[in-house]
């Protein structure tokens, strides 16, 4: 069972920003720094303090990628989708990572140790097929080796 979410440990960040509407984006990053995902309680708190309806926070964390309304894994595994990692044999490497983790495109491992998500490209190409583990590259993958680079991790 999950312990309770102890809203009190952003007091600070919101005592640092004030009621500085401007600063949303930085406290919505800096609050998920301490969850590791921007919980309920917390966009509630946020938008309190600085006078924002629910709503726009809720516009904001869902228009920018970098925020997350769930809980994350400890390692998150993305798996890149370009020209040349998909003709180089990404797509089986794909297949790879989602049957050693057991889970689909955007979820979390129920042990929390992975949150798998796919990229358009990791800029990586001359390596391709390429996951990033964290920020970790691995290039040149194949299927086999996929379970070799996440058993890593666990």
């Amino acid at each position: 069972m999950a312990e309770p979410l102890d809203i009190s440990k952003i007091d600070p960040i919101l005592e640092r920003h004030g009621k500085e509407t401007g600063a949303l984006i930085t406290i919505l990053q800096e609050v998920q720094a301490v969850y590791g995902y921007l919980p309920e309680k917390a966009l509630k708190k946020v938008g309190e303090q600085l006078s924002v309806p629910l709503s726009r926070i809720y516009g904001v964390v869902t228009f920018y990628s970098q925020f997350y309304l769930t809980p994350r894994g400890r390692h998150t595994v993305r798996v890149c989708r370009g020209t040349a990692c998909h003709v180089r044999g990404g797509k089986a490497v794909l297949k790879s990572v989602q049957q050693f983790l057991g889970v689909n495109e955007n979820q979390t491992t129920d042990d929390m140790k992975f949150t798998f998500e796919t990229v358009a490209c990791l800029g990586a190409c001359a390596l391709s097929p390429v996951i990033l583990v964290d920020k970790n590259y691995y290039g040149k993958l194949t299927p086999a080796k996929v379970e070799k680079v996440l058993k890593q991790y666990m």
